[in-house]
Formats: C-alpha cells, structure tokens, sequence
C-alpha cells in the first residue's frame, strides 16, 4: 500500500496579511537594511533620513507581522531579519520583493549609508580610541578645523605636475593644489566665482584663473598632468563633450578626477540644485568616460554623513589613454 505524502501545513498567516506588510516602500527599504544587519532605531533613522517617530512605527509593524526580532542592549533596541523563524513562503515573497528593490537608486543610498554606519560603530582596540570614538571626527574638526584633510590629499600630488580644476568654483581645491604642485589651471564660466577664486589664490603666482566654457577648454593639447571635475556634470546638457576636452588637455596616463552626485530619485533635490539629471550611476559614468578615452576607470562610492542633507557621491578615477575619441555630437538642451 502506497501511502501518501502528507499535504504541506498551511501558512499561519494568510498571503494578503503578508504583502499589506511589503506593499509600502519604506517597510520594504528597512527590511533590506535588516537582512543580515542588525540594528537601532537612531541608525536606521540615519540611512533612510526619516525621524524617529515614522522609523518606529514601521518596525513595529514589522516586528508584529513577524518579520524582524528584536533584542535589549543597554538602553536601545536592535532590530535584524530572522529568516529562521519565518515560514517558507514568508521568506520566498520576500526574496521576490528584494530582487525587486536592488539596485534602484533608493537602495542604493540606503546601502551607502549602511556602509558609512557599520564603519563608523567599529570598535579601536585602544581604551583612549574606544572612549574617544563617537565623537573622534568632531573632536578633530574642533582642535584642527576640516581643511587638512584636503591638504593631506593635495601633498600626495607630484611636485612637478599641472593640474586643471575644471569648474574650479571659488578657488579653494586651487589654492590647496598650489602649495605641492609647478601649477594649477582653474577654469570656469561664471564671472562671480572667479572673483572669489581670484581672492582666495591672491599670492599664488603659479595659480592662472580662465573664464571658458568647459566645453571649449582655452588650453592645448597634452598639456597638463591631472584633471579634477567636481560637481559639474549634474549641470551639464551633454557630459561628454567636457570629458572629451579633458581626455584631450591630458597627457597620455594622465588622471582625470570626477565627483559628483550618485544616481538618486529624489525630483525636489535636483530642481532646488539646477541639476540637468539625477546624478550618475557607476556604470554609466564609466561608460561615459571609456566612450571620452578613458582607461583604468575606477569607481568608489562616498556615502554621505548621517547629518547631510545631501545625497552620496561617487568619486572616479580615469587615465587618459593614447587614442583620439571622436568628439560627440550636440544634444538637445533638455533634462534627462
């Protein structure tokens, strides 16, 4: 006789009570946070920048359908994913919700965040370092202001090189390079930020300042060592023709530096910004420079303070190769 597999135990919560808990966006965004991390409610309030009351109320809603636990530490609480006590449906709604989310723009943020808050809670073996720890960034900014860190950066730099600030702004990465380098070439196209520029780099006679259009560099060919593009091509119709005149004013392993906005979904940041687009996604802005003549593009994403309004940058770094890329065509002036 042939017995019969017995029939699968029915979930103890019906499908609909699961996905009202997914079906809302921030729900869905803390539960990737809290997959494999744990926890507080002033951390996730950090990533996901939204006040203490809106955090609770979600984890709460989370922690009664069953989808997180949470234990006592001191006078906080932490929250994680238990997939070990989810039932296997549960977990199988949930891995199609966050194939779903991964890699939209929001999680994205949410994830730079969340490296930013894991690196700063690690422990220093030292006792001075363990204590001092919390406010360690604010201890130094107060004892020796914020401005060495860039002079740090500036005094790596080569003492024989030239570098162009393109979009140079008021002057203050020009006047930091001046100290280490033969010269430094700083171009942009607004008149007012030059005045300021010309301010700041008074004395500094191996400082030129250009007012040009970014897309018509008034520089040779080869001429210079390094190139820096900071926050500039969020405001541009077309960013290839800026990084083609930079892959041309480079000598061949010349670097090129650009900062800027990672890709974010957020409408109201990039009208209060002027920006022409919602910032740059890793893999576009590498494709962007390959197609300008760039090699050895590398990518880092800078994740924002917990303080900052602002969304995360991502900072890369490319060398100008050999070859003549062909200059693009123009574009429409429209927003992308």
């Amino acid at each position: 006789m042939i017995k019969k597999a017995p029939a699968p135990s029915p979930p103890s919560q019906p499908l609909t009570a699961w996905m009202q808990i997914l079906g809302d966006a921030t729900r869905l965004r803390v539960l990737h946070l809290l997959d494999g991390h744990e926890l507080g409610v002033a951390e996730l309030c950090g990533i996901v920048q939204m006040p203490q009351s809106t955090v609770s109320r979600h984890l709460k809603l989370l922690a009664g359908g069953g989808w997180i636990r949470q234990r006592r530490r001191g006078t906080s609480n932490l929250y994680q994913m238990d997939r070990d006590a989810m039932e296997s449906p549960a977990v199988e709604l949930w891995e199609l919700c966050h194939r779903e989310i991964t890699g939209l723009p929001t999680t994205q943020q949410d994830d730079a965040r969340l490296q930013r808050c894991l690196r700063d809670r690690r422990e220093d073996p030292g006792a001075f370092f363990a204590d001092s720890a919390p406010g360690w960034d604010d201890l130094c900014s107060r004892l020796y202001g914020t401005e060495f860190h860039e002079a740090v950066v500036a005094a790596m730099l080569p003492p024989t090189w030239t570098v162009a600030d393109l979009g140079c702004g008021t002057g203050r990465r020009a006047a930091r390079m001046a100290g280490f380098v033969r010269r430094v070439i700083a171009v942009d196209q607004s008149e007012e930020m030059l005045a300021a520029a010309r301010m700041r780099t008074a004395g500094q006679r191996n400082v030129t300042l250009r007012r040009a259009d970014l897309e018509a560099l008034p520089l040779d060919d080869d001429t210079c060592d390094a190139a820096l593009l900071v926050l500039v091509l969020t405001y541009l119709v077309d960013p290839r023709r800026v990084l083609w005149e930079a892959a041309r004013i480079l000598r061949p392993g010349g670097r090129l530096i650009v900062t800027d906005v990672l890709e974010h979904d957020r409408e109201v940041f990039r009208e209060e910004m002027r920006h022409r687009c919602r910032g740059f996604s890793p893999r576009k802005l590498s494709a962007l420079l390959r197609t300008a003549g760039f090699g050895d593009v590398r990518t880092q994403i800078v994740p924002a303070a917990a303080d900052v309004p602002g969304p995360a940058l991502l900072m890369v770094s490319a060398a100008a190769t050999t070859r003549c890329p062909p200059r693009p065509c123009p574009v429409d002036d429209r927003p992308a």
